[in-house]
């Protein structure tokens, strides 16, 4: 019997054969995983998750992450340390962060708002990642409208000066989806931070303000 590596790399030759080329796009990386997702014949949250760690392992995140997503009707407080530990294990970029915290993990923590004191920690963490991981994670929760049972502002306010780029996009990307949802708040909060928070996260979280919001915000 195949383990589910094996299975995965074969769906992937499968598709390369279909579209007459070896490069896979995110789309066929998901169609690939929803066929072997059909496939398992063990659907338990143990079963799953361990095939999520042979996926890990092998470096198939993508698959491993969209398998998480799939049992998220089965999530528990216990999940938090699951996803955490896959978080510090394995990723190492910013595409496998916002992979799973934007799907998987924030799916978790919008079940679940009393996690987020859990996440406040991911903050003062060395990895990048980590930090980056802290705000985006946050996403899912505020698109649908949680923004009130967490803190978002708490975790910009702890990463305002991040040394890393991707940590200031990341909380700056936090910011801009607030906006949507708490425009007003988001303001206020951009004004009173406009001389300390770095450009790069600035600009980020006034992008999705009208044009005269802009012009204002960026007033000296």
């Amino acid at each position: 019997m195949r383990g589910i590596v094996s299975e995965a790399q074969n769906e992937f030759d499968k598709i390369r054969i279909e579209k007459q080329s070896r490069s896979l796009t995110t789309g066929d990386v998901r169609k690939a995983s929803a066929r072997l997702f059909k496939g398992l014949n063990d659907k338990s949250k143990e079963n799953v998750f361990a095939r999520c760690g042979e996926l890990l392992d092998a470096g198939l995140h993508c698959v491993a992450f969209d398998f998480a997503h799939r049992m998220k009707n089965f999530y528990d407080d216990d999940t938090f340390f699951i996803f955490e530990g896959w978080l510090a294990k394995y990723v190492r970029g910013w595409g496998d962060c916002d992979d799973f915290c934007v799907h998987a993990f924030g799916e978790l923590i919008h079940q679940r708002p009393r996690l987020f004191e859990q996440i406040i920690p991911w903050t003062k963490r060395e990895e990048f990642w980590m930090r980056r991981a802290s705000a985006v994670v946050l996403n899912y929760t505020i698109h649908k409208g949680g923004s009130k049972k967490i803190n978002p502002f708490a975790i910009s306010d702890l990463l305002m000066n991040d040394e890393h780029y991707l940590v200031l996009k990341g909380y700056g990307w936090m910011l801009k989806i607030l906006s949507t949802k708490e425009p007003k708040l988001v303001f206020d909060y951009l004004l009173k931070n406009k001389n300390e928070m770095p450009r790069l996260a600035y600009r980020y979280a006034l992008d999705k303000f009208d044009a005269e919001t802009k012009k204002a915000l960026m007033k000296k």
